[in-house]
């Protein structure tokens, strides 16, 4: 009770005058006013530091906001033939792209674009695989090369198609298409994935293509040039005020190359209806002036973006036209390793002089291995012209061919050039060493007799063939080239004796006669004599001397090496023809007409317009043909054929842009030019000795 009495008990109260009251309030004021006056000091030292220090950046943020900047592609840099033609250049393009992240109703736009255009459903399965995969800011293209009517028909149906993004720009144009193909590759839109590994901005502006195969991929960065800008002011709503001015691009550097256009179109034509390969080759430099390979696709369709049924085509196509066959293709060599083998032969002691005894074969225990002929006593000369196997088969026995295969590499084959673009297959130069690696199984004797003929476990490209061509032509060690630069010179000899070449040269020479097994293909050039050596590549085995096989892939190959003329060679080629017709047959008139163009070029047009007109025109009008009739059998509307001068006037249309100069022909080595003291007769239509330099682009270079 005492307790909560003491709680309870009441307490003072405590008096407040006048003076605590003022004293508490002046104390209050004091804090709340130095509370305020800090606030305005750092206030007031934030706007300072906004408006002073990061004046600028806040400048540039608003100029942002008010001005539009606009990347505009750079168009790429010419790729060019050693006399300055055109392989690949720009011409200027209307197209239209779709930008994914302004896209609202993706079904109801492309409806309307469709109406509008009149998509087929090939191009809209592309777009709608492209949409699904890419998204953001990347464009997707939707068609290119319009005219003016669709392309204002877009720009006036603007406000119902957002994300639609109609462009005035340049795009990629090779004038020979197909021809080029394999040689130069081709350009599209950069993937996803190739943004997300380099996230340069470039690759989100609409228009915008990159290498994706061959020289356009591998020389990339060379050829893209730099972006220009354009300056537009906006509303906050992004609507065009007006423009303010633009920046031009800078195209990219230009590429010369060592191949000569006209030669490298009439090699691809002039395959015709064969898959195959066609190599010529500059014996003084090394330079390579035509690398073919047939068939072969349209690089312009890839640079618009290929659609699903044209892909489909050329997956399907059984002569396979998406592999560059030239340089991974691989084929067992056959009969032209004869030349190469005589010069090993002789390099292990076997005299030239020797004869043999074809009695139409050879014996090897208790197996017959097949010459095709009866040739009776042959030296290594006339074993050449006559391409007897039992020759080789006898050599190859006594000398092993552990002594051969060294001299085959030597030559060229098994070998890996550095050209750029290229991704060669090395193929196989077997030995005893190499098949005990492969197979865990010893070299046999059988081995080297099919090996000493080009069959067994031998595979080379053809490009392998064309240096092995013009290292026997020659003696020296040809380096094949693809750009020409000042940097060619002379090749060095051969680590063999001069005298080691004279013979595979004679026989090959006298294939090319009456008698030999390329007679009929020799060349009709006055003072010009070509040297071959003929092969015919196996597939599958024969049956009492005869291909087993009677469809397209039961055929066997044909081949052809040679080199002209004989006295002082220049040219060297190779040609193969994958399941020909004829095995070899249908490999040399290829080259002889090839060649045949180095010197008389009306004559070997004549010739290949009558074959061409009775193969169904030039090769792109036979390729859209075919993917036209491609069409109407997928129940759609088959594209318009090509017209039956677009192959010819393609060549000789000068696109709108230019590229940067080339260097003159006092900076380049004329490598067209004959040999010094050569008897050869001058090409009688050949192109200027120096390059022709390209016209410098105008000032006001860039899209409008």
């Amino acid at each position: 009770m005492i307790r909560w009495r003491k709680i309870f008990r009441p307490q003072p109260v405590q008096m407040v005058t006048e003076g605590m009251q003022r004293l508490t309030f002046n104390r209050r004021v004091m804090v709340v006013g130095g509370a305020q006056a800090l606030v305005g000091a750092v206030l007031a030292a934030r706007m300072g530091w906004i408006s002073v220090i990061d004046g600028s950046q806040y400048r540039l943020k608003a100029e942002s906001n008010r001005v539009n900047l606009t990347l505009i592609p750079p168009r790429r840099g010419w790729i060019v033939d050693r006399y300055g033609k055109a392989l690949a250049d720009n011409r200027v393009a209307l197209r239209v792209d779709i930008i994914p992240d302004r896209l609202h109703n993706r079904a109801a736009t492309l409806g309307r674009l469709a109406q509008i255009l009149s998509l087929d459903a090939d191009t809209l399965d592309r777009v709608n695989r492209a949409l699904d995969t890419n998204h953001g800011a990347q464009p997707i293209e939707v068609l290119s090369d319009l005219d003016e009517a669709r392309f204002a028909a877009v720009s006036v149906h603007l406000p119902e198609l957002p994300g639609v993004s109609p462009t005035r720009g340049f795009t990629r144009n090779y004038p020979t298409g197909p021809s080029v193909a394999h040689l130069i590759g081709y350009i599209g839109a950069p993937s996803a994935e190739e943004y997300a590994k380099d996230r340069n901005p470039l690759m989100l502006t609409p228009g915008f293509k990159m290498g994706k195969d061959g020289i356009e991929k591998y020389f990339d960065r060379e050829l893209r040039g730099q972006p220009g800008a354009r300056r537009a002011e906006v509303t906050a709503r992004g609507r065009l005020v007006r423009e303010l001015d633009t920046l031009p691009d800078r195209p990219g550097a230009p590429l010369q190359l060592t191949i000569d256009a006209d030669l490298q179109d009439y090699a691809s034509r002039r395959l015709g209806l064969e898959s195959g390969a066609c190599i010529v080759i500059d014996c003084l430099t090394g330079g390579i002036l035509t690398m073919t390979s047939m068939p072969a696709f349209d690089p312009n369709s890839f640079t618009d973006g290929i659609g699903r049924l044209e892909w489909k085509m050329l997956n399907e196509d059984d002569h396979i036209p998406l592999l560059n066959k030239a340089v991974r293709g691989l084929y067992p060599p056959g009969s032209t390793l004869k030349p190469m083998a005589a010069v090993a032969l002789q390099l292990a002691g076997v005299d030239p002089d020797e004869t043999v005894s074809c009695g139409g074969g050879y014996r090897l225990g208790g197996r017959l291995f097949r010459c095709l002929g009866v040739h009776g006593p042959v030296n290594m000369t006339r074993a050449i012209e006559k391409s007897c196997n039992t020759y080789f088969y006898t050599m190859a026995h006594r000398v092993g061919y552990d002594a051969i295969a060294p001299v085959a590499k030597a030559m060229g084959l098994g070998q890996e050039f550095d050209l750029p673009g290229t991704n060669q297959r090395y193929g196989t130069v077997p030995d005893s060493a190499w098949k005990m690696r492969r197979y865990q199984q010893r070299w046999s004797v059988a081995d080297s007799l099919n090996a000493t003929i080009g069959q067994g476990y031998v595979s080379v490209s053809p490009l392998q063939l064309a240096v092995m061509a013009a290292r026997i032509a020659t003696g020296r060690n040809i380096v094949p080239q693809l750009l020409l630069s000042r940097a060619m010179t002379a090749p060095q000899p051969l680590p063999y004796p001069a005298e080691m070449f004279t013979v595979p040269r004679a026989g090959m020479a006298g294939v090319m006669q009456p008698g030999g097994t390329g007679a009929r293909s020799r060349l009709l050039i006055p003072n010009v004599q070509m040297a071959g050596k003929t092969g015919t590549a196996q597939v599958r085995a024969l049956v009492n001397g005869r291909n087993a096989g009677s469809n397209y892939k039961s055929r066997d190959h044909g081949l052809f090496v040679c080199f002209c003329p004989v006295e002082q060679p220049r040219y060297a080629a190779a040609v193969v023809i994958e399941h020909g017709m004829g095995g070899a047959r249908a490999a040399a008139p290829v080259a002889k007409d090839v060649l045949t163009f180095l010197y008389d070029r009306e004559a070997a047009m004549q010739s290949l317009l009558a074959l061409e007109a009775g193969w169904g025109g030039t090769m792109a009008e036979r390729l859209q043909r075919r993917y036209a009739s491609y069409q109407a059998e997928a129940g759609l509307v088959p594209t318009l054929p090509v017209p039956p001068d677009a192959a010819s006037s393609a060549t000789n249309n000068a696109p709108v842009d230019a590229a940067v100069p080339i260097p003159a022909s006092g900076d380049v080595p004329a490598a067209a030019d004959p040999a010094p003291g050569a008897a050869t007769p001058a090409p009688s239509t050949a192109p200027p000795a120096g390059p022709t330099p390209v016209p410098p682009p105008p000032a006001a270079a860039g899209p409008a």
